[in-house]
This record gives C-alpha cells, structure tokens and sequence, in this order.
C-alpha cells in the first residue's frame, strides 16, 4: 500500500479543518497509508526572508520518496489528469510527500529541491485550505482510478 505523506508548515487550530481533514483520512484509509507531518511556523522572526529560510530547512529535512511541492506557478492537472499522474507514481515510488509552504510560501531552497510542482489554480489560498483541497483531490484521485462513482 501506497503511502501519502501531507508535509506542511503549521498546524490546523478551528474545528471545521481538524474535523474535515479527519475525513478525508478516514475515506484515504482504504486506500494508502496517509501521513500528515506538520513542522511549525516560525512567528518569532521578523524577516519573512528568514521564516520561509527557517520553515524551508525544516521541510527539506522531512521529504521522503517522491516529493511534490504545492505552487501557484506548478503544473495545473484537472482531476483524471491528476488520478493518472498519482496512479503513475504509485507505479515507481512507495511513498509520495506532497509539501506545503507556511503563510508566506516557500524558501528558493525548497523550490529548488522540489522539481515536481502541483497548482490547484492561480487563486491563492490559505495553507489550512489548500491542505484540505490537496487531500479531497487525493481522495477523488483514488475513487477515479478505482471507478468509484464519486467523481461525476
């Protein structure tokens, strides 16, 4: 089984998030392994510079197996797209670690580290919602490929 690693600055703190990336956990269960690995904001900087140097080094110490970075400049995929690209990685890699940057985005360093870039569009979203929107697009990805009726 297939492991989904969710790497992403910060923590979900109101109810509404926790509960709705629970699930999505929930449903993901029966198909991968899904791990959520949160390293924290760094709020007691100043220079946005130095948060993002700071969140970026935690989050390349983390990347495990295939690594694909959450961007607005990524490659936009609509949903079977996006289901043919995850069923083509599940066929190479055992572990796949989507990454999201804090509130100010991503360090050069973590751009650069990252050569598979994903977009869910040129809108900007808060972290929080972008992790929910990654794990409902993994999970219409596994009912997609499984020919499950969800995706319409």
């Amino acid at each position: 089984m297939i492991t989904i690693r969710i790497l992403c600055v910060g923590n979900l703190k109101e109810k509404f998030w926790i509960d709705c990336a629970e699930e999505y956990k929930k449903r993901l269960g029966r198909f991968c392994k899904l791990q959520i690995i949160e390293v924290a904001e760094q709020n007691k900087y100043q220079d946005i510079e130095k948060i993002k140097e700071v969140e970026g080094e935690e989050l390349l110490g983390q990347l495990s197996g295939k690594n694909i970075l959450l961007d607005i400049k990524g490659q936009e995929y609509t949903s079977e797209e996006f289901a043919l690209k995850l069923q083509n990685i599940m066929q190479t890699d055992s572990i796949v670690t989507f990454v999201i940057g804090g509130s100010y985005g991503c360090s050069e360093d973590v751009r650069k580290n990252i050569k598979d870039k994903l977009s869910f569009g040129k809108a900007t979203y808060p972290h929080n919602l972008a992790r929910i929107i990654l794990l409902e697009q993994i999970y219409r990805a596994f009912m997609i490929n499984s020919g499950a009726k969800y995706h319409k």
